[in-house]
């Protein structure tokens, strides 16, 4: 029940002993403003690596090939490793169980014209799995379909850049551009979450570049989106499964890491969430160990406080008063104190992130530097235990003088 006198020597009992009071916030707000700002700075290297990985869904796993840099069973160093579609059928029909999306990529550089308009761009010939593996988002029209990989159609799908630079504020949804001296159909038009250069970018059927641009069945490279049920180990052990087993198709020697690489996501996940782990638990440590020092220096405070108040509780004791009563009074100015400090620890942590954030982004790729809600109401429940232990042991100490050792003390 709220308890208005108690109150008032509350705050008459802080007025009174200002220096004394602001010493013992001091420890508790520095310790919450350390606190904030650490987590703010970990949590900004979170979204930094979220952001690197934010054109890629997080469960791919790419396959490239290149040069052999090893001999095996027979064959030179050297060799050039090219994939076809008989290895992309290969692995759909191997990994079926484990494969959410599947695509081949097939590169290539290309000029595009538009009436008096044209540029180069790059261009990636793929199936229909690439928009999810990408994150693509379509604005206008659609994406390739398995309709488009079966007639070979001649239809791409442009970035927002690319629009803006061949048609500028006209649409460009339907029109036919010139391509490398063939003619294309417009059917999407999309904007990617990664830099820049990501929509800049035309995609086509594989089928069509196949047919088109050499007329053969070499791909560049095959990504699978793994099953999301697979948990970061079980990823890593399916990407290293497809590289034994293609390596093995292609005649590639086991340990030669230039002839084919499988860069997975899983791994890079993994890698990530055990670093970030290791400063979360780096930043609560040194938290925790500012917050227990603020509260052992709050208790000291508190029971230097209470023996100047020895006399005062041995009158209110001889008066009737409960030891109850002497421990809520002292067990509550110990919790406003902790608390006012921390949240002010709490709010000047928050403003000063805000008003670093940019810099911080700029001279080291900390983005959005912020304390997330959980952190702030984790910090309120700590700040208000806080208080009470600092209050409670030296409150309890002094409800237990008997009033006449009280009323003598010096």
């Amino acid at each position: 029940m709220f308890d208005l006198d108690r109150w008032r020597e509350i705050f008459q009992s802080i007025s009174k002993n200002k220096l004394r009071s602001v010493m013992s916030g001091f420890t508790v707000a520095f310790a919450i403003l350390l606190f904030t700002l650490l987590f703010g700075v970990v949590n900004g290297l979170s979204n930094t690596f979220k952001e690197a990985f934010a054109d890629d869904a997080m469960n791919s796993i790419f396959v490239r090939v290149w040069k052999t840099s090893k001999p095996y069973k027979g064959l030179q160093t050297g060799r050039r490793i090219q994939l076809k579609n008989k290895d992309y059928d290969f692995v759909k029909e191997n990994y079926e169980s484990k494969i959410e999306h599947l695509t081949a990529r097939i590169y290539r550089n290309v000029n595009i014209s538009y009436k008096n308009k044209q540029d180069n761009y790059n261009l990636r010939a793929v199936h229909p799995d690439h928009q999810f593996l990408e994150k693509t988002i379509v604005d206008e029209g659609r994406y390739l379909n398995d309709r488009d990989l079966k007639e070979r159609a001649k239809v791409i799908v442009i970035g927002r850049l690319i629009k803006e630079d061949i048609f500028g504020e006209k649409p460009a949804l339907g029109k036919r551009v010139n391509m490398n001296g063939i003619s294309y159909k417009i059917i999407g038009i999309f904007s990617d979450d990664g830099n820049d250069n990501e929509e800049r970018i035309v995609y086509m059927p594989v089928t069509t570049a196949q047919m088109l641009y050499g007329n053969n069945d070499y791909i560049s490279q095959i990504n699978v989106g793994y099953n999301p049920k697979l948990n970061l180990d079980q990823a890593i052990a399916f990407g290293n499964k497809i590289e034994r087993d293609l390596k093995k198709k292609l005649d590639i020697h086991p340990d030669d890491q230039s002839a084919l690489r499988v860069r997975n996501m899983a791994e890079a996940n993994k890698g990530v969430g055990q670093f970030m782990g290791i400063l979360y638990v780096l930043v609560i440590i040194i938290g925790s160990g500012t917050l227990i020092a603020g509260i052992i220096g709050i208790s000291n405070i508190m029971i230097f406080v209470i023996k100047e108040r020895t006399k005062e509780f041995g009158i209110r004791k001889a008066l009737g008063a409960q030891p109850s009563s002497i421990i809520g009074m002292v067990v509550q100015e110990s919790v406003l104190i902790t608390t006012l400090a921390g949240y002010l620890g709490l709010s000047f942590g928050t403003y000063l992130l805000s008003l670093i954030g940019n810099s911080l982004e700029e001279d080291y790729f900390i983005k959005d530097p912020s304390v997330s809600s959980g952190i702030v109401i984790g910090a309120t429940i700590t700040l208000i235990l806080a208080g009470l232990i600092a209050g409670y042991l030296p409150a309890k100490r002094a409800a237990r003088i008997k009033p006449i050792v009280a009323l003598r003390a010096d």
